[in-house]
């Protein structure tokens, strides 16, 4: 009875699922209408997306939609949703399999392996969805996780909460369609707005740079031809390579220097293809060598850490 009761839950939420996924189709195609009727509305540039499962702990992103036929029937609908509205889309269980036809995956790690496949997919934004259902006496509920992130740095585009509100109803169809209905257009808007503002003016990342405990360097050693303090060349290289001159620096010590907000391009302007921090991080890197020091860098999503021996 018990075993029963759950397999009714599951394919509840499945049938929810699918109907979210249509609703979302719908509120896509109304969208784009809107934005192809407005004749003066400025040409914004569309990122490339891959939509990805949503996962909970102990469950694996590798197996989880060969598991769940409904969930897979999800992921394809959302693609060609965004398919329609004129993304260029990639496909999700396209990139999984060539992933384990080559024996990319490293490790189980459930972080790393969503992180390999965003990478070899080369997409923009990586859009996930999370559907709950919630009953109570107080009457029965759906809310609705819609978030999107930009692939390379992980910076959150669009993060929006869609609540059905409570209802004295076992029509969770209902429910899920008051959830989508709440928050997609927002999403959407918010999501385009952000990408168009990336595009344009770069992405933020964070550079940490500082010394090795052995280090004989520091901010105010004089290095380089010119022999100027090193917190003086390495600001005056970011103001010739932050994208558009765009940084901050948050503060500068003898033993650390900190930017807090450096923008770098969303494109590299020589091959087109993406741009990430490990990108510039190399740059950094191949600057500090010409200067005759030794770096050392490691990059943790949008974070560059430079340390300098």
């Amino acid at each position: 009875m018990e075993n029963r009761t759950i397999k009714n839950q599951t394919t509840k939420k499945n049938q929810i699922i699918i109907l979210i996924i249509l609703l979302l189709l719908l509120e896509l195609s109304h969208f784009a209408k809107a934005q192809t009727a407005n004749t003066n509305q400025v040409n914004t540039v569309q990122p490339k997306i891959i939509v990805i499962p949503y996962t909970k702990e102990g469950e694996d992103i590798r197996t989880i939609l060969e598991q769940d036929i409904n969930r897979r029937i999800a992921i394809t609908k959302i693609k060609e949703g965004f398919d329609n509205r004129g993304f260029t889309t990639v496909d999700f269980t396209a990139k999984l399999k060539v992933a384990k036809d080559n024996n990319i995956f490293t490790s189980d790690n459930q972080t790393d392996i969503k992180t390999q496949i965003i990478q070899m997919s080369g997409a923009d934004i990586y859009v996930q969805a999370e559907v709950n259902i919630i009953s109570s006496k107080a009457g029965n509920a759906v809310t609705l996780v819609l978030t999107a992130f930009e692939a390379s740095t992980g910076n959150s585009l669009s993060n929006k909460v869609g609540e059905s509100g409570k209802f004295y109803t076992e029509d969770f169809g209902k429910l899920a369609s008051k959830a989508v209905e709440s928050c997609v257009t927002d999403f959407l808007n918010v999501m385009q707005t952000k990408f168009t503002d990336i595009f344009n003016n770069g992405k933020a990342v964070i550079i940490d740079i500082s010394f090795d405990t052995n280090s004989s360097y520091k901010m105010s050693s004089e290095v380089g031809a010119d022999k100027l303090p090193l917190s003086d060349q390495i600001e005056m290289w970011m103001e010739k390579n932050a994208f558009k001159n765009n940084y901050h620096i948050q503060g500068t010590t003898e033993l650390k220097m900190i930017f807090d907000d450096v923008k770098i391009p969303l494109k590299d302007a020589t091959t087109n293809n993406n741009y990430n921090p490990n990108k510039f991080a190399l740059e950094i890197f191949k600057f500090l060598k010409s200067l005759g020091l030794e770096p050392a860098k490691d990059v943790k999503g949008n974070t560059i850490y430079i340390t300098i021996k």
